[in-house]
């Protein structure tokens, strides 16, 4: 399974028991004891944090980790359980509990695994492990952390304190098996390094950060370059004012785009859409956002944080258009959601191991378009630049929109001063349609990401 170097293979780690004899044992214990199916996932790796502020290690973690989940059915009723002992018989216990209580759960006509031919999409898989980090030492990371804090620090004087700055890495092992036959597993790599930064001016201060996250360490910025852009980002919100309420253009920065677009992840969600929790209910084949617009969930992303080889239910990762040119073209399913709404899965549960399959994003963002930030600047005549989003006012039913920002005010296509104590208002339906262009500069730093975008008109409410 290794394809290149950089990469590592599940046979290459040992293990008291291969995890697929460990996967089959379970699965058929669970149909002699009377379920009809079963699944099981197996989760274990270890991590590494270290927090480093004003040159001195506030926090250091290590840790390892093993979890393996099971649910299994009997007709149509299910129940599930999680466990960290790994021992066979302690599993075989659990699973004649969770037998008990399936037949005691109520019956639900949409329950059960994947349909057979879910399974047979088939396509490249992305690298999702890189081992560049291994041969760190920890006093290596440490340094890695400390660097990133004395960059932002050294910047400008009135950068002068910082939340601490962190370096952290992580590599989990995933397996998966099911009563059909369905087996696999793969392995998943994180890395970030980030620093938060405070800067001071006339008796007020502000605070901004940067993040630098990847699979690969060796694609990490660094961490030089973080600090900078922590200490960049602090040093242009010193001197915010506020503003009179208005009905302006507002232009998004990657980050702020990025958070917009995790409501339309939950919107396209089965699991929203079971709970009529979504503005798209209904909305297949639909126009639903301005022709710049085309949202792709991709887990087959080379170097994408959501990345992975297949779902929590065993499905083939695979590439999914859910918004082309505007128009809404599928939702994001897991099996579940699938059959109630009479579709298919596209390869998007997700799941923690104590509880039961919800659909999610893998890697859910825009594709860029062709204007760089300057030029979405520059286009603007009067109107607001966000670049931090606050709070929790969005309502994915209806699409109402309402947030706390930070930003920078834009006069004749220059931005000009820092403004705070700002809210935006308006609806995900009508921001969608109003997007006027779309940046080249998505930024990475979670498995939801977005390059700027530009909304016609929205309601900037201040003082």
């Amino acid at each position: 399974m290794n394809r290149s170097k950089g990469r590592v293979s599940l046979a290459s780690i040992g293990h008291t028991m291969k995890r697929k004899d460990f996967i089959r044992d379970i699965v058929q214990f669970c149909s002699r004891a009377g379920a009809t199916a079963a699944e099981v996932l197996v989760r274990e790796g270890g991590e590494f944090s270290t927090t480093v502020r004003l040159g001195a290690v506030e926090k250091l973690s290590q840790a390892s980790f093993h979890k393996v989940g099971v649910r299994l059915f009997r007709g149509n009723r299910s129940a599930l359980f999680a466990s960290s002992d790994l021992s066979l018989a302690g599993i075989r216990r659990l699973v004649l509990d969770a037998l008990a209580m399936a037949s005691a759960a109520g019956e639900d006509s949409f329950a059960g695994l994947p349909e057979a031919a879910d399974y047979k999409h088939s396509g490249p898989l992305p690298a999702t492990c890189f081992t560049s980090a291994v041969g760190l030492s920890v006093d290596d990371r440490i340094v890695l952390a400390r660097q990133c804090e004395e960059a932002a620090l050294s910047c400008d004087a009135r950068v002068s304190n910082s939340e601490g700055a962190t370096f952290a890495n992580s590599i989990t092992h995933f397996a998966y098996g099911n009563s059909l036959g369905i087996e696999g597993e793969y392995s998943k790599s994180q890395n970030s390094l980030s620093v938060i930064s405070l800067a001071e001016s006339e008796g007020r201060k502000q605070r901004d950060y940067w993040l630098s996250t990847h699979p690969d360490f060796a694609m990490l910025l660094k961490p030089e370059e973080v600090g900078k852009r922590a200490a960049s980002r602090t040093l242009r919100r010193l001197g915010a004012r506020k503003l009179p309420t208005c009905a302006v253009p507002v232009l998004f920065d990657p980050l702020a785009s990025a958070s917009l677009l995790k409501h339309i992840a939950t919107a396209a969600s089965g699991t929203a859409l079971l709970r009529k929790a979504s503005f798209l209910t209904d909305r297949l084949g639909c126009r639903i956002a301005s022709p710049l617009v085309t949202i792709v969930d991709d887990a087959i992303l080379e170097g994408g944080l959501g990345s992975r080889a297949f779902d929590c239910e065993g499905v083939p990762s695979r590439k999914t258009v859910v918004v082309r040119k505007g128009v809404l073209e599928s939702y994001l399913l897991d099996a579940y959601a699938a059959r109630r709404l009479e579709m298919h899965t596209t390869g998007n549960s997700d799941r923690e191991l104590q509880s039961g399959p919800s659909s999610g994003p893998s890697n859910f963002y825009i594709e860029p378009g062709q204007s760089s930030p300057e030029d979405l600047i520059s286009s603007v005549r009067k109107g607001l630049l966000v670049t931090e989003l606050i709070g929790f006012g969005v309502d994915t039913v209806s699409g109402n929109y309402s947030q706390g920002a930070f930003g920078i005010w834009i006069e004749n296509g220059c931005l000009t001063y820092p403004v705070e104590e700002i809210t935006i208002a308006g609806n995900l339906r009508e921001m969608l349609t109003s997007i006027e262009a779309v940046g080249n500069d998505p930024e990475r730093q979670d498995e939801v990401f977005a390059p700027s975008l530009l909304i016609g008109k929205m309601v900037v409410s201040g003082s």
